[in-house]
């Protein structure tokens, strides 16, 4: 007789996912620092610590979404638009926010929101909605400013390739389309090594000199910390010298809007069908035609009409948006065609983002896209 040993295997099994795996990825992707001053993305409601039974991807966080997710068994919601926007000094269920958060904690449920960061991020908001316009040659239309630095550190040259190749990992030296970009210049360091040092190079007491390079690159801001980690983790030297800068730079990269061109010039009335039907819109608000053609198309998801001024700047022939003021049309007819498709339906789409970046990293999450259409305006 031999003895039989059993094992359970489980061809479908799936490793355990942490919920702050998946907003780990999230917040890569749209880095929470670039939302705007007034907005309160991020972590709403919950633990992240706990494990992930799947994810419901929605626009707003409503009491029907809710229920769907507690139907699905998941206990994670990412949405575009924060359930919390305000402070609350009372919990009672007096609002559908209020109760919102009530079901949420009572059912265990959390509740993550990428809203302006996903707006400003590369890939995000905007580039969806230029995706399904068609649009090519993508640029920002208002660039985020006063969001990039400047490091310059002085390495030993042999050791100089280590170093960027570790400042480019942190994410040092994007610019545009191009990454790995510094500057480097060879020159000659002095230092005396006191007691108790332990120097890479040179004899404590003594005035030493080594051939370095002067190494410059960019970094965002919000990457500081993490960069200068790697530096000093990278670096041969004791205490390695280094200089940040703050720059005014536009960050080309990132920021508010999105204009694009079309392959083929449409007519104002061909255009504007086409984007009724491609975003399932009640109404197009629009200002008067005047003939002309449209090929250079700038864009904002939901409440952008201030970009409108900037789209003008750019020559645009037409600027899409969600929202946008009575007063705002007017004055405009021999500048650019205006075209308001409602808030829900210029974002609706968001939720394809937050699909796209969770699938492509964890294949085997369960993930649905939310049927429930919170569009809180009907069209007659």
């Amino acid at each position: 007789m031999f003895p039989f040993i059993f094992l359970s295997l489980q061809p479908n099994f799936l490793p355990i996912m942490k919920i702050k795996e998946i907003v780990s990825a999230l917040e890569r992707f749209a880095p929470l620092p670039l939302q705007d001053g007034f907005d309160n993305a991020g972590l709403q409601i919950g633990l992240t610590e706990a494990e992930a039974t799947g994810a419901l991807l929605c626009l707003d966080v409503t009491e029907a979404v809710l229920d769907e997710a507690i139907a699905l068994g998941y206990n994670l919601i990412i949405s575009h638009h924060p359930l919390i926007f305000k402070g609350y000094k009372s919990i009672t269920g007096k609002d559908y926010v209020e109760r919102c958060i009530l079901k949420a904690i009572k059912n265990d449920i959390v509740i993550y929101s990428a809203h302006t960061n996903l707006d400003n991020a590369q890939g995000g908001v905007n580039y969806k909605i230029a995706e399904k316009i068609g649009l090519k040659n993508l640029k920002v239309l208002e660039p985020k400013e006063s969001n990039l630095v400047k490091l310059v550190t002085f390495v030993p040259y042999a050791q100089a390739d280590v170093v960027r190749q570790a400042l480019f990992a942190a994410g040092c030296g994007n610019i545009g389309n191009y990454d790995s970009c510094s500057y480097n210049l060879r020159g000659e360091g002095t230092f005396r090594a006191k007691e108790g040092t332990h120097p890479f190079c040179g004899t404590i007491g003594e005035l030493h000199h080594e051939e370095e390079v002067r190494i410059e690159t960019i970094l965002p801001i919000y990457k500081k910390v993490e960069v200068v980690k790697a530096l000093v983790a990278a670096h041969p030297y004791e205490e390695p010298a280094f200089d940040l800068y703050p720059l005014q730079n536009n960050w080309q990269q990132a920021g508010a809007g999105i204009v694009g061109e079309l392959d083929e010039p449409e007519t104002e009335l061909e255009f504007l069908k086409c984007i009724k039907k491609t975003f399932e819109v009640g109404c197009v608000r629009h200002n008067k035609l005047t003939g002309r053609e449209i090929q250079k198309v700038a864009l904002c998801g939901g409440a952008g009409a201030f970009l409108l001024p900037q789209a003008i700047r750019m020559g645009a022939d037409v600027f899409v948006t969600g929202e946008i003021k009575y007063h705002d049309y007017f004055g405009h007819e021999g500048d650019i065609l205006m075209a308001e498709i409602g808030h829900y339906e210029s974002e609706q789409y968001t939720k394809e983002i937050f699909y796209s970046i969770i699938r492509d990293l964890f294949p085997n999450f369960a993930l649905q896209l939310s049927k429930i259409n919170t569009n809180p305006i009907k069209y007659l």
